[in-house]
């Protein structure tokens, strides 16, 4: 049983409190490797994860349906309990439950990783430039709810362990294994690039496509494919754009086919979340991963 240390806040100029006092600088975060869960049922979820938790923060009415799970941490934990106003003082803003943790960034998978350790037929998800914190938390919900094995953040897409990415991934971030392009280094040699130090998605996508898994762009309005039309059943990684730009020229070519949502010529684009959530739907179907009804 871990060893459980439950305080309540008396000064804010703690320490131990400075990732909370922190929460509008994500750099400072992400330097120190660790995030922010915000809501219960977030980092209710955070504390039922193989994740390591470093603090938790709450107002003391939360703190009995809370202690089974932080009974249940193999880590020693801190509990730092003050009333609502308190806490909104200590982080800056108004919140709506006052229940925060810390958590620490797991190291990122590499690609042999996400190759050997998930069955056939593969399905990834990777994002290109993809800079709004929630439509990537929105995104990922997507990816856990379809059976989305890997994503891959493009190493000029926002990290999705930032807190609002967190929070709306409503934590089902801690159930789907991540691949930061930013921080991948000099993880794994890559069949493509043997001499590569860093891996942009573009040359991400060009070692998949080495390795057998087929890279399918979800880009709008392309003349060459719509969805029914893709082949899903095998080993894919699916790729999402930002909703200004779409996907960069360079990812684009080094995508096997463009695929696109029919959609009438006086709409642009679906928000990427809920083109994410058609184009899984779109390979669960053809994986026949669906129960038929009776």
């Amino acid at each position: 049983m871990n060893n459980l240390r439950i305080e309540k806040i008396s000064s804010f100029d703690s320490p131990e409190l400075a990732p909370y006092r922190t929460m509008r600088r994500p750099a400072e975060h992400e330097r120190l490797g660790i995030f922010v869960a915000e809501g219960e049922k977030v980092v209710r979820r955070l504390l039922e994860s193989h994740f390591e938790v470093v603090s938790v923060l709450l107002p003391e009415k939360h703190l009995a349906a809370f202690r089974p799970l932080l009974e249940a941490r193999p880590e020693n934990l801190i509990v730092h309990l003050a009333d609502k106003k308190s806490l909104e003082i200590l982080v800056g803003f108004s919140m709506f439950q006052g229940v925060l943790a810390v958590g620490k960034i797991p190291p990122p998978a590499s690609l042999d990783d996400i190759l050997s350790n998930n069955p056939k037929p593969r399905l990834f998800v990777a994002v290109d430039a993809l800079t709004n914190a929630e439509n990537l938390g929105a995104l990922v919900r997507n990816c856990v709810a379809f059976g989305v094995q890997t994503l891959i953040a493009g190493e000029t897409s926002s990290s999705p362990f930032l807190r609002r990415a967190v929070r709306n991934s409503m934590g089902t971030i801690f159930q789907l294994p991540v691949i930061e392009l930013a921080k991948l280094g000099l993880r794994h040699r890559f069949k493509t690039k043997p001499h590569a130090t860093r891996l942009t998605l573009a040359e991400c996508l060009q070692e998949l496509r080495a390795r057998g898994v087929r890279c399918i762009a979800a880009h709008p309005h392309t003349n060459k494919r719509v969805l029914s039309q893709a082949d899903f059943s095998g080993d894919c990684c699916i790729v999402f754009g930002s909703e200004g730009d779409g996907i960069s020229a360079p990812v684009l070519e080094a995508c096997d086919e463009v695929v696109a949502i029919p959609m009438p010529p006086n709409v642009d684009s679906l928000n990427v979340g809920a083109a994410a959530a058609v184009f899984l739907y779109e390979a669960n179907r053809q994986r026949k991963k669906f129960n038929a009804p009776a």
